[in-house]
């Protein structure tokens, strides 16, 4: 076995060591531009709203057509024509945005609550993406007086909230609610 040494350095040897090695970090460091960060506050709020409509067909049959395959009637994404577009209506699943077929995509919610026929839960930024923003999404799915589904739609958001985001929100969803998902729903269980 070889016999250890143990080099004792004196303090004053010891901080003008420290003092080299930290002044070399400097002087090498000084080529580098310094990054400069611009802090910026940002407005923390949320938002409330409920939408509903009324479609043709069981609560389970509206629930299967608003999920699983979304792309005939859900027409906002990232890219011009995304490869899928679906709701994995589980917990845990999701809903994606697939862009080609390497799996480049987006997911814009994940599922945190699933009752076929009954209720969908999701969370996430959904269009707001990058913004520190939860945005819940229940849909309840119940019987209407005079027949077909009632889907109820409310949306609940905390975090980052710029000025008039929760209009924009409420206009996009009635879009697709009003707009797109009615009529879809009408024309695929219409009697």
């Amino acid at each position: 076995m070889t016999p250890r040494t143990t080099t004792i350095v004196p303090v004053r040897t010891g901080v003008r060591i420290a003092l080299a090695i930290g002044a070399a970090l400097v002087l090498s460091a000084g080529s580098a531009p310094l990054i400069h960060a611009e802090v910026k506050s940002l407005t923390i709020g949320g938002f409330e709203f409920s939408n509903a409509i009324t479609v043709p067909g069981t609560p389970s049959a509206v629930f299967d057509l608003f999920t699983g395959d979304i792309s005939p009637w859900w027409d906002h994404h990232f890219v011009e024509k995304p490869k899928k577009l679906y709701i994995d209506p589980k917990p845990g699943g999701g809903f994606y945005e697939i862009f080609d077929d390497a799996g480049n995509g987006a997911l814009h919610a994940t599922v945190i609550y699933a009752d076929r026929g009954k209720t969908l839960r999701m969370v996430g930024p959904l269009g707001l993406s990058g913004h520190p923003l939860e945005v819940v999404c229940s849909l309840d799915f119940s019987p209407a007086e005079g027949g077909g589904t009632r889907v109820t739609l409310t949306v609940r958001a905390a975090g980052e909230v710029q000025e008039g985001w929760g209009a924009v929100v409420e206009e996009v969803w009635k879009h697709f609610l009003v707009e797109r998902f009615k009529p879809y729903a009408e024309a695929k269980l219409k009697g």
